[in-house]
């Protein structure tokens, strides 16, 4: 394991930066798992169907990926606590103007702005801790800031039900506005260091710029592929990754170092199963609420309850992985909770009318318990294997894996939509269809979740 330099031996300014970053760490999931519950509200007022509705959480995600590497890079050469602070304004900002939103469209056009925003705080949180915190102490710290993570998936179906229920849907990004204005006050309140340890470089703003076009072009055009529409954005966004790759060989100082992929086994291989996990398991929230709400006929406060074992789960087991990943190799560890997870969605795959919320609860608690022995061990030997020069682009490419793995796991939900159910808005003479997309999904997602256990053994190690 590498031993990274530490820019300070203040503990009062670790535990201030380790509660500014996991504060940040909670805003973006409770942000996507509260408005996940409040979806069949939005779509009621604003008349939208089912595949543009996927999109009030898909633009966010999508925009996210497309900004995570380049604001990685950007931060660890002007500053990270500068894009940190950035970040989170614009996030705040985007929250009030959801708030106020009077169309699907208008809310779906600040959702994309929220993604920018959630892009420069994810993505610079890590590299932030991985700067302040020495190697002995990363796996913990960077499994409490992950509980937080998990924390703001649990909270935010049980809050975001809540409050649809009683005040509706809006006041879900007024909460994000309060807690991003008390992040914003802490931060000028007394974190004055900063973090750049590549000021002597130039940003690459030819390859960031081609390398969010083809991620905008792959990952729209994936959820297009129900016409072939789809193909003709998804063959000019392949081409624009190989220019990419071919750019970033040849420039002096690129946005992102294509030898921590080529000569880096860990960091490639770890990555790659951060991908695929999050591929394989973030649509499950989207689908469990509209089975819950439609198929069982509950309210968003009563689906967003039932919802609740996963996130709790992985939040109560992340530090103890992250922990854990200090002492044992984080492969180990890692592929073991993908191995869980594969059997969570295999469970699900036997999802029906007659179901019952003990085996909903129960699965719930498999994929958390799962989930959590991945995620924090996986982002240690992301950061564990790089020099600290790279910290914010090793933390941005493992957060635009996390982003393309939900913008993935969506797409793969949308397109399974697009060809069985269509443009329609939901009704019950469409719940039997509904189980069954539910039951591809979840065929799909296990054998994938598979094949990310494979990709996760084959990592190596990082002691």
């Amino acid at each position: 394991m590498l031993m990274h330099p530490v820019i300070t031996d203040d503990p009062g300014i670790k535990k201030f930066v380790l509660m500014i970053t996991t504060g940040a760490a909670f805003l973006s999931p409770f942000g996507i798992s509260s408005v996940n519950i409040a979806l069949p509200s939005i779509g009621r007022e604003f008349l939208m169907d089912a595949i543009l509705l996927s999109w009030v959480t898909t633009s966010y995600l999508l925009t996210s990926a497309m900004f995570l590497v380049p604001f990685g890079k950007i931060a660890d050469i002007y500053g990270r606590k500068k894009i940190f602070t950035y970040g989170i304004l614009l996030f705040t900002l985007s929250s009030l103007g959801s708030a106020i939103s009077t169309s699907g469209a208008m809310l779906i056009g600040f959702r994309v702005l929220q993604g920018i925003g959630a892009a420069a705080t994810y993505c610079v949180g890590a590299a932030i801790l991985t700067s302040v915190f020495p190697s002995r102490e990363l796996g913990k710290v960077l499994g409490i800031n992950l509980a937080a993570v998990y924390i703001g998936y649990s909270v935010g179906p049980f809050l975001g039900g809540f409050l649809t229920h009683h005040l509706g849907w809006r006041t879900i990004f007024l909460v994000n506005v309060l807690l991003g204005f008390t992040i914003i006050f802490s931060i000028f309140w007394k974190l004055r260091e900063e973090w750049h340890e590549a000021r002597e470089e130039r940003f690459d703003l030819a390859g960031s710029i081609i390398y969010s076009i083809a991620l905008l072009l792959i990952m729209y055009g994936f959820s297009q592929l129900s016409t072939i529409r789809g193909l003709w954005f998804i063959l000019p966004g392949v081409l624009a990754i190989f220019a990419f790759v071919k750019w970033e060989t040849k420039v002096e100082n690129p946005v992102l170092e294509i030898s921590l992929f080529r000569n880096n086994r860990v960091f490639a291989f770890s990555n790659l199963a951060a991908l695929i996990n999050y591929s394989a398991t973030f649509a499950v929230t989207f689908l469990l609420s509209l089975y819950l709400q439609y198929i069982k006929a509950l309210t968003p406060e009563t689906a967003g309850l039932i919802l609740l074992p996963q996130p709790v789960t992985q939040a109560f087991f992340s530090p103890f992985a992250g922990r854990l990943s200090d002492r044992i190799e984080p492969r180990i560890i890692a592929s073991i909770g993908m191995a869980l997870t594969a059997v969570g969605l295999f469970l699900f795959i036997f999802l029906g009318e007659k179901t019952t919320v003990a085996f909903i609860v129960g699965t719930l608690i498999l994929l958390g318990f799962g989930f959590a022995l991945f995620s924090s061990p996986n982002t240690n030997a992301v950061m564990s294997s790089v020099e600290n020069r790279f910290y914010g682009v090793a933390s941005g490419t493992i957060g635009t894996m996390r982003m393309m793995g939900m913008v993935l796991s969506m797409g793969i939900t949308i397109l399974i939509f697009s060809v069985y159910i269509g443009k329609v808005r939901m009704a019950p003479e469409y719940y039997p269809v509904f189980l069954r997309c539910t039951k591809i999904a979840f065929t799909f997602f296990t054998v994938l979740c598979i094949g990310g256990t494979l990709a996760s053994l084959s990592r190596g190690n990082v002691r």
